[in-house]
């Protein structure tokens, strides 16, 4: 793919994960680029809107940040991140699945006593881990809204 814009953050993780693919990351032509604190903003406030925030990287906000701040097709086999492009009317592509279907909304809920607390509005150090309920300790959950 060629002119595909790209986040610093991504050459970053791959490179963490898989050094060896240094090489092909440097050859192929990506044009790298930061997003602006603007789209940061309305990309954080969709992800918040629909409960995605909490199962979000840092760099999954930046890439879908990129996308709305340039108006640029989003190509990602990510569930979440096409959810939110979706919410944001940004065109979006799978490479290997079929993408979703429709929108779907997330909350944030004890396993044990139900209660739902607020989304995060920060992107999830640890996926899976949000930590546990302030009444009665069992572990939150994020679950799709019925």
């Amino acid at each position: 793919m060629e002119s595909c814009l790209v986040v610093p953050s991504q050459r970053e993780e791959l490179i963490r994960i898989a050094p060896e693919r240094e090489v092909v990351v440097n050859a192929a032509n990506l044009v790298w680029m930061v997003p602006t604190e603007e789209s940061v903003s309305k990309a954080s406030r969709l992800a918040i809107e629909t409960g995605d925030m909490a199962g979000l990287s840092r760099v999954d906000l930046d890439l879908l940040a990129l996308s709305i701040g340039e108006k640029r097709t989003l190509v990602t086999d990510d569930y979440r991140l096409q959810n939110i492009a979706e919410k944001a009317g940004i065109d979006w592509i799978t490479v290997s699945t079929d993408g979703i279907s429709k929108l779907w909304e997330w909350e944030l809920r004890c396993v044990a006593c139900k209660k739902e607390f607020p989304n995060p509005h920060v992107p999830n150090k640890k996926k899976s881990d949000w930590g546990e309920c302030t009444d009665c300790g069992s572990q939150l959950k994020l679950r799709k809204k019925k």
